[in-house]
């Protein structure tokens, strides 16, 4: 009992240092945007990895075998398609329209297997619930969807009007779940003094009683209150069941 312990730990080490190289020998393609195959592909080498380690019926080294194998596959069908457009079309796909002018192309939809309502959730992620605004939907190789809105309801940018830029910055984090993050405070410049300041104006129970709290670019305070006090909620189901 004791020797397989240890033989299972020297594989653990082994396996995970072999997979840590081998990922970044992959680079980052396989921890961006995966297409179907590099999603699979990627699942497959983790297992691969996770058998070398815990499977004591057979040599390590036929799985470590194994595992190389497939890396070096990976890494040649990555410079094939590098070099040859067909040959990525063939392996990743390509983008498909879904979505042109307010109709849904139900052919498309079809083609690439995905439900009206699956449909509609990528839709409002991408915070469209006018299906009829949209110009171009587009579903991506990686199973997003891009959408690019009609004129007529696309934002109107400073430039368009003329006006002189306006600087821009990040949203800093700096309450969560009624924790101060006083790191990401004093990134910003202010004090707790400041920040207990500014919630009280807002929230008399203090920040015990702030879900989620950040600084905007402009230097003004989002808060977000664990009771946020909706007076009626929208029902978006169409299902009355036990779930």
């Amino acid at each position: 009992m004791m020797e397989e312990t240890l033989v299972v730990i020297v594989r653990s080490i082994i396996s995970f240092f072999t997979l840590l190289i081998y990922t970044r020998l992959l680079g980052k393609q396989q921890m961006g945007n995966l297409s179907y195959f590099d999603y699979i592909n990627g699942i497959t080498i983790g297992s691969i990895s996770g058998t070398l380690a815990t499977d004591l019926s057979s040599k390590g080294w036929v799985h470590f075998i194994g595992l190389t194998s497939f890396v070096a596959i990976t890494i040649v069908f990555q410079f094939v398609t590098v070099k040859s457009r067909y040959a990525s079309k063939v392996i990743d796909s390509e983008p498909t329209i879904v979505v042109q002018d307010g109709k849904i192309l139900e052919h498309s939809l079809s083609k690439m297997r995905i439900k009206y309502d699956e449909l509609m959730v990528m839709l409002r992620q991408k915070s469209v619930f006018d299906i009829t605004q949209v110009r171009y939907g587009i579903l991506e190789t990686d199973g997003s969807l891009s959408v690019l809105l009609a004129s007529d309801y696309q934002s109107v940018s400073r430039k368009d009007m003329k006006l002189p830029p306006q600087e821009t910055g990040m949203m800093t984090e700096v309450v969560v779940d009624g924790r101060v993050l006083h790191q990401n405070l004093s990134q910003r410049g202010k004090s707790l003094g400041w920040l207990k300041k500014e919630i009280k104006k807002r929230c008399p129970g203090g920040i015990k009683q702030v879900a989620f709290a950040a600084i905007m670019p402009d230097e003004t305070l989002y808060l977000d209150l664990f009771n946020d006090n909706v007076t009626r909620e929208t029902d978006v189901s169409d299902y009355r069941g036990p779930f």
